[in-house]
């Protein structure tokens, strides 16, 4: 669990790439510069964590490329202590970005596998989500509602109703929409029943799951 200088010196390079890529919030691109992305990933993938890339992680899924996790956490514009409910563990990577900007993060993953290595390396690491469990992400956390901002790391083919539920007025959530090719979607909760709502371009990302049983 080795983060040297040579790593450092690749994340200031990444941190550049985004910049160049139109990534402005400081906070975002100093978190980036912070967690050690190469500790998320298989050992075999180390010499290649800080590209623009995405990877395999087990379990059918992938720790996103670094641009699409900047470029959703820029879209939450995130404020300390903010509630933020994270759909979609994974790796736990978009997870320690988040907590590295001061948010209070609550996060969901459906595959067991994931969840079991996720909460092992997070504390290992010494990133303390507020709240990590196993479970069906279209559900959200009801039990911890409402939050600042909601952020789903998977393509949904539809927007889950609890999650706007669960979103307090003003909140932000961040989605992507679409089955084969996804649309990142930002919804502003105006009041009880109204949202705004932005498309901001394409991305690929590995589909939301619903538990169908």
């Amino acid at each position: 669990m080795k983060d040297t200088a040579k790593h450092q010196g690749l994340r200031n390079q990444l941190v550049s790439i985004l910049e160049q890529k139109g990534i402005t919030d400081k906070k975002v691109l100093e978190a980036i510069k912070k967690v050690p992305r190469h500790l998320f990933l298989n050992s075999s993938f180390e010499d290649y964590a800080y590209q623009d890339k995405a990877f395999p992680i087990g379990a059918g899924q992938t720790i996103s490329q670094p641009y699409t996790v900047a470029f959703q956490s820029q879209l939450l514009e995130v404020q300390k202590e903010h509630k933020i409910l994270e759909i979609g563990t994974g790796s736990g990577y978009q997870t320690a970005v988040l907590c590295a900007m001061g948010a209070k993060v609550y996060t969901i993953e459906r595959q067991i596998e994931l969840f079991k290595k996720t909460s092992v390396l997070l504390p290992k690491l010494g990133i303390r989500p507020k709240y990590i469990s196993s479970g069906d992400g279209y559900k959200g956390l009801e039990i911890h509602a409402p939050f600042d901002s909601i952020i789903v790391t998977a393509g949904a083919p539809i927007i889950p109703k609890p999650l706007m539920a669960q979103l307090k007025i003003g909140g932000r959530l961040v989605i992507p929409l679409g089955e084969e090719v996804q649309i990142m979607t930002l919804l502003i909760r105006k009041n009880e029943t109204q949202f705004e709502k932005h498309e901001l371009g394409e991305f690929k990302f590995v589909p939301l799951l619903e538990d169908t049983n």
